[in-house]
C-alpha cells in the first residue's frame, strides 16, 4: 500500500513539474526576449544613429547606461507592488508601458532627448526581470530553479540570435517614408513588447491556485511543497523586509552582480561596434549575423552549466568558473585584431557571463521568502544593474581618451575577476540568523 502511494506521489509530481515548465516557462521566455531586446537595440542603432545624431563614443557610453538609474529607482516598489496585486496584472502593466517608451525612443532628435527617454525606459522596465524571478519562486523548488531560471534567461542569448540579424537588416534595407532606418528600428522592435502586454494579462496564471492548467492533485502537491519550504526558510533566518537593505549577505550577492553585469552590458551595447571595427568590409546585416555566433556560444552554456548546477545542488563555484572564463575572454579580446580570434573570444565572453545566472539567481531563494523575497531579488538586481551605466560608459571614456576600446575590454575583464573572488569568498550558506 504503502508502495502505491509512494509511485502516485512521484507520478504526480514528475507531472505537476512537467506541465508547469511546458506552460509557464516558454511564455516568459518569449517575454524576456522582447524586454532584452528593447533594453540593448540601442547598440544596433548606433550603427547609423552616432553619426546622424553626432554622439560621441563617452556620450554613447551614457546614453546606453543612463537606463539603469530609472532602472535602480524602480525596482523594489515594482517587486513589492507585483507581491501585492499578483503577477498577471502587473506584468502586463509593465509590458505595456515599456513598449510605448521603447517606441518613443525612435522619435528622439539630439542625445539629449536620448538621455531623457532611456531613463524613462529603464523606470518603466525596472520591475520585469525582479519580477520574474521572484514569481519564478512561486511556481519551482529551489532545487528546479538554476534550470528555471536559466530556460527563462535564454532569452538574453537567444534575444541577440534573432534580433541582432533582424536589426542589421533593418539598417540596411527600411528607410520608409524618408525616416532614418534606425528609428525605424526602435519602432518596430517596441511595437511586440505592447502586444505581449495584452496577452499576459489574459494567459498568465499569478500563482499555482489559480492554474487551470494543473489538476487538484498537482496543485494541492506544489503549494504544499513551497509552503514546506517557506517555513524552513522562516525557521533558519527570518529575514525582514526592513532587514534586507542591511542584510551583509544582500549587499554581498549585489557586489557579484555588479561586477558580473559590466562584463555583460559591455559585451551587449558594444558587440556591434567591436565587430564592425574588424572590418570595413562588414555591412550591418554582416555584423547582425556574426553576433549570433557568440550568443550561440552564450545560449549553450547556460543550458549546460544550470543543468549541473541543479543536478549537483551547488551555486557559487558554478558561477565563479563561469565569471573568470568571461573575465580572461575580455582581457584577451583587446590583444587581437584577427577576425577569427575575436570572435572566439566574444564567444567565451558570453559563454561565461551567460551561464552565471541560473546559478547566481538560485541563491537569494536560498534565505529570502514573501514580500523579503521580493524586496531582496529586486534590491540585488537593481543594485547590480547599475553596472549597466558603469561599463558601457566606462568602456566608452575609456576609448574616447586612449583612442582604443583594449583598456576598456581590461577594465571590463577585472571587474569580471573580481566577481569570481567575491563569488569564493560568499559563504556556503546565510549563516546569521537576523530578527
Amino acid at each position: 500500500m504503502s508502495s502505491e502511494i509512494d509511485t502516485r506521489r512521484e507520478a504526480v509530481e514528475a507531472g505537476t513539474i512537467r506541465k508547469v515548465r511546458l506552460r509557464i516557462l516558454p511564455f516568459l521566455f518569449l517575454l524576456y526576449i522582447i524586454c532584452f531586446l528593447d533594453r540593448i537595440n540601442i547598440g544596433f542603432a548606433a550603427l547609423t544613429m552616432n553619426k546622424e545624431l553626432a554622439i560621441t563614443s563617452q556620450q554613447f557610453g551614457l546614453v546606453a547606461g543612463i537606463f539603469f538609474f530609472g532602472y535602480l529607482l524602480f525596482g523594489v516598489p515594482s517587486n513589492l507592488l507585483l507581491h501585492k496585486v499578483g503577477a498577471r496584472i502587473w506584468i502586463a502593466c509593465i509590458l505595456i508601458t515599456w513598449g510605448i517608451v521603447a517606441m518613443l525612443t525612435g522619435f528622439a532628435h539630439n542625445v539629449h532627448q536620448l538621455y531623457v527617454v532611456r531613463f524613462l525606459l529603464g523606470l518603466a522596465e525596472a520591475g520585469y526581470y525582479p519580477g520574474i524571478v521572484l514569481y519564478l519562486t512561486y511556481w519551482f523548488r529551489q532545487k528546479e530553479q538554476a534550470q528555471a531560471i536559466a530556460l527563462f534567461l535564454t532569452g538574453l542569448p537567444v534575444a541577440s540570435i534573432l534580433g541582432a540579424p533582424v536589426s542589421g537588416v533593418i539598417l540596411d534595407h527600411v528607410h520608409w517614408l524618408g525616416v532614418s532606418s534606425w528609428r525605424w528600428l526602435l519602432i518596430l522592435e517596441g511595437l511586440p513588447a505592447v502586444a505581449c502586454g495584452v496577452l499576459t494579462y489574459f494567459l498568465l496564471p499569478s500563482r499555482p491556485a489559480e492554474a487551470k492548467f494543473l489538476a487538484r492533485d498537482g496543485k494541492d502537491w506544489i503549494i504544499a511543497e513551497l509552503a514546506r519550504e517557506h517555513e524552513k526558510k522562516l525557521g533558519e533566518h527570518q529575514v525582514s523586509v526592513a532587514q534586507i537593505f542591511t542584510h551583509l549577505r544582500v549587499w554581498h550577492l549585489a557586489s557579484i552582480q555588479f561586477t558580473f553585469l559590466i562584463g555583460l552590458y559591455s559585451l551587449s551595447f558594444w558587440m556591434p561596434l567591436v565587430i564592425k571595427s574588424l572590418s570595413s568590409h562588414y555591412s550591418n546585416t554582416g555584423v547582425g549575423f556574426l553576433a549570433v555566433l557568440p550568443q550561440l556560444a552564450g545560449l549553450t552554456a547556460m543550458v549546460l552549466v544550470s543543468r549541473s548546477s541543479d543536478q549537483r545542488l551547488e551555486r557559487r563555484y558554478h558561477a565563479a568558473i563561469a565569471a573568470l572564463a568571461g573575465g580572461i575572454g575580455w582581457l584577451l579580446l583587446g590583444t587581437t585584431t584577427s577576425p577569427v580570434v575575436s570572435i572566439f573570444l566574444l564567444s567565451l565572453v558570453a559563454a561565461g557571463i551567460y551561464s552565471m545566472f541560473g546559478p547566481f539567481w538560485s541563491l537569494p531563494s536560498e534565505f529570502l521568502t514573501g514580500y523579503a523575497a521580493a524586496s531582496g531579488i529586486a534590491f540585488i538586481n537593481s543594485m547590480g544593474n547599475l553596472a549597466g551605466f558603469a561599463g558601457p560608459y566606462a568602456v566608452g571614456l575609456i576609448k574616447d581618451k586612449t583612442g582604443s576600446l583594449h583598456w576598456g575590454f581590461v577594465f571590463v575583464g577585472i571587474s569580471m575577476l573580481a566577481s569570481t573572488m567575491f563569488l569564493i569568498l560568499l559563504p556556503k550558506t546565510a549563516r546569521v540568523r537576523t530578527g
